[in-house]
């Protein structure tokens, strides 16, 4: 393998695979709260990234499916977003897990678990209205780890204690933390509503209490060159998280990138562009990093573009072949080691 997996560093450290049990604990999004449309990020749709599992909804869809541009995408209006009260659906979120742990086990014979509050921003709540929803979450199972995806302008230090407590009852407690671009002027042009520096000084935190780190960054943002990539492999290097997710830009229906793109004024990485940017990133980041994830994997009836990107066994094929035909592996032009 060219870089460090996460199913071979699942199995080396554990000698099993750990499941994820995707949650939507009823989050919004604090950008998106302030954004005069309401959409947040210019390219995020309303599924907030939501487990497979719980789009019941688009369950008649097919991989293969074409492209659907009357699907509803944006979460919610700004008088919507006014009334966003912190409250949660613990029975909601009880059958949401058990969904998940059924759909696993039958699916993947799965008998290793993960609580993913993965939707939205699941830290954006007061301390205590947090503390009674982890604390629920977390007794509904016994789960080997807890993650939780959030954005760094929703932790401080009350909050990454709150987290760092349940290591007493969990294996592993690990937040995921986006960054997409380690440029500021990409970062505004995605209206990401923060910048380098709330992210580092967030992810350093999160760090210096024990807790797991995996950042997530995006390729092929319009504007962004190698300078602005190197930018975000500088703040990767600094940071030094357990894990990394890449993602490809994709443009989703509903969302302001969407309209951008109907003007045409965006265009997308093809997958050879984005197995380029890929392995550029894996040689220039330390080998002990595990990559979580590799591409964007919008359903195709929600993906205007790229609508000719391969699924994941072959974009993955694709990129050992690429790496290994190079002679290119993770780590082997960083020099943090």
């Amino acid at each position: 393998m060219n870089y460090n997996s996460y199913a071979s560093h699942m199995k080396s450290r554990y000698g099993y695979r750990i499941f994820r049990v995707g949650v939507d604990a009823g989050f919004t999004c604090p950008n998106r709260l302030k954004s005069p449309t309401g959409a947040g990020c210019v390219y995020c749709d309303s599924q907030g990234a939501r487990a497979a599992y719980l789009r019941s909804s688009e369950s008649h869809f097919r991989h293969d499916s074409g492209f659907e541009e009357t699907i509803d995408t944006i979460a919610c209006s700004p008088s919507d977003c006014k009334d966003y009260s912190f409250t949660f659906d613990f029975q909601g979120i009880k059958k949401q897990v058990d969904r998940g742990l059924e759909f696993l086990s039958r699916r993947y014979k799965a008998s290793h678990f993960a609580l993913y509050l993965q939707s939205f921003s699941n830290t954006f709540a007061p301390y205590e209205k947090l503390k009674e929803l982890y604390d629920y979450a977390t007794s509904l199972y016994p789960w080997e780890s807890f993650i939780v995806s959030t954005r760094p302008d929703c932790l401080d230090r009350r909050k990454i204690d709150l987290l760092a407590s349940y290591k007493s009852s969990c294996r592993e407690v690990c937040v995921e933390l986006g960054l997409q671009s380690g440029s500021d002027e990409i970062l505004r042009a995605m209206n990401r509503g923060h910048d380098v520096a709330c992210f580092e000084k967030a992810a350093n935190l999160v760090r210096l209490r024990g807790i797991g780190l995996c950042m997530h960054v995006l390729t092929g943002f319009p504007g962004e060159e190698y300078p602005e990539l190197d930018r975000t492999i500088d703040v990767i290097n600094r940071v030094h998280p357990d894990a990394i997710k890449i993602h490809n830009l994709n443009v989703a229906a509903g969302t302001v990138l969407y309209e951008r793109f109907l003007e045409g004024e965006v265009t997308v990485p093809c997958m050879s562009r984005h197995i380029e940017n890929v392995a550029y990133i894996l040689r220039r980041i330390p080998s002990d990093i595990v990559i979580e994830r590799l591409m964007c994997e919008t359903p195709n009836h929600r993906l205007a573009s790229p609508r000719l990107f391969p699924d994941k066994n072959r974009f993955l094929r694709n990129l050992d072949e690429f790496m290994e035909k190079h002679g290119y592996r993770q780590g082997d032009l960083c020099q943090r080691q």
